[in-house]
């Protein structure tokens, strides 16, 4: 993420409660004194020890800093989280393992006497492969008869879009880039066949959900009405836990879910290309990296395998869900799975479209793969070098790029149902024109293609 010093991060402005800041380049969370009696309850309930002993929740330390406002009880300097990610780039998995541990969260908080007063998406980040809980101001002590205040909140922001990826489109999840409070249960109700009415959760938490809301939207609610015991309480959870666990996709096949299965390199090829990407990253030895295009994360593996904060990006979510399912069965650590259309990267959202950062706002980062990329840039999305070259000087400091020349058989596909207008697509024009704002380091021949793999370094 790019940091600025002592800078209140944008997106924690709504609650009351407290607020997240970044100070020399650490990110801390101040407790305001209006949230003293809830804080203390997760402290002093063992809630808190629970669930950072668990990995449900981001540990946090309590520390001293000078000239905090009056208006602060604590502050809190939480585990830095590697990389900040938002629900729109989560695939179908990642978004059903956020909920299942937002509902384990909130079971949790009831045996300790304290609930969640909002269910949030973006309360959940993935940190080594796995969801953990971000929000220690999300806690509030449970009163005896009240409902799950944050149960709209949850059906907006997991369940519906849980329900639309599995009966109707996977990548209807890219609604929640648009509602940022969740999908509106009205809209998930209305894309949804007919047939989801026979589904029991499906009809009450979506259909009924919605029909209630609307029924109710322009009526006074009494805060006295509505009470459920905490019997009911547990049981609304367990039946959405049910619901959400019994959520699959159908079997999908995507234009990059099979990559591996139809490329053109011999295995003689397709090894010499790890050995020279080993070679280039033992040479720089980055601290993080993003693998632009990485499919499945084979070649994102060579990194996270180093103990390198590796993020995976692709466009492909089959592809994504497969890379995400691997981290996770394989317990693997240092990468992370990500749903990103480069050519429509993630913009930055909310108010002043300033509350969720945007795809560039999260870099630089130290090194970039772009491996069997630059084809699919130049010529199926007909971006010059120019502006491909101006996107990476933007946020990486070091370039593994892999330069596909129309000779290849996957640049024929795509040649082959369109008129070549490409003139420029060519290795001299490409190397002329990076090394207007990158050096060229090393350059090494794919043996058994045509390719070139090519390690550079941004000038400064």
């Amino acid at each position: 993420m790019k940091i600025k010093s002592n800078n209140n991060i944008s997106s924690s402005f709504r609650d009351p409660s407290g607020f997240v800041f970044i100070q020399d380049n650490c990110i801390y969370r101040q407790i305001n004194l209006s949230y003293k009696e809830n804080y203390d309850g997760l402290i002093n309930s063992g809630l808190y020890t629970e669930l950072t002993k668990l990995k449900l929740l981001i540990p946090h330390e309590e520390i001293n800093l000078d000239n905090v406002e009056s208006i602060a009880y604590k502050i809190l300097k939480p585990e830095q989280i590697p990389f900040i990610s938002y629900p729109y780039e989560w695939c179908f998995s990642q978004l059903k393992d956020a909920a299942l541990l937002t509902l384990e969260v909130q079971k949790k908080a009831l045996n300790y006497g304290m609930t969640l007063k909002d269910a949030s998406a973006y309360n959940v980040q993935f940190i080594d492969g796995k969801p953990i809980f971000i929000d220690t101001l999300s806690f509030e002590k449970y009163k005896e008869g009240q409902p799950w205040i944050a149960y709209k909140q949850f059906c907006q922001h997991f369940l519906a879009p849980l329900v639309l990826m599995a009966y109707k489109d996977i990548r209807l999840n890219q609604l929640l880039r648009i509602y940022l409070d969740g999908i509106p249960l009205d809209l998930a109700s209305s894309l949804l066949a007919i047939k989801t009415y026979l589904k029991p959760a499906i009809l009450t938490h979506i259909h009924l959900h919605s029909k209630s809301q609307q029924h109710y939207s322009d009526k006074p609610i009494s805060t006295k009405t509505g009470k459920i015991s905490k019997f009911t309480f547990l049981a609304l959870i367990d039946n959405l836990e049910t619901t959400i666990k019994s959520l699959k996709l159908p079997v999908l096949n995507t234009e990059w879910g099979n990559y591996y299965n139809d490329t053109n390199y011999t295995t003689d090829a397709f090894e010499c290309k790890k050995q020279i990407l080993e070679e280039f990253v033992n040479k720089i030895n980055p601290l993080n990296l993003w693998d632009l295009g990485a499919n499945t994360g084979l070649f994102s593996r060579i990194a996270s395998n180093k103990n390198i904060n590796t993020i995976s990006f692709d466009v492909d979510p089959i592809a994504v869900e497969k890379n995400y399912l691997k981290v996770k069965n394989n317990k693997e650590k240092n990468i992370i799975p990500i749903l990103i259309d480069l050519t429509n990267p993630s913009p930055g959202i909310g108010w002043e479209n300033d509350e969720r950062n945007s795809f560039i706002e999260r870099g630089p980062v130290e090194m970039i793969f772009a491996l069997a990329l630059i084809h699919h840039l130049a010529i199926s999305n007909n971006l010059p070098f120019e502006k491909i070259t101006n996107f990476f000087n933007k946020i990486c400091n070091y370039l593994v790029i892999e330069f596909v020349p129309k000779t290849d058989s996957q640049v024929k596909k795509l040649l082959a149902t369109r008129e070549d207008i490409f003139i420029n697509y060519n290795q001299e024009c490409f190397e002329t024109q990076f090394e207007k704002t990158f050096n060229i380091l090393v350059s090494r021949k794919i043996e058994g293609t045509e390719r070139t793999l090519y390690l550079m370094q941004r000038k400064v």
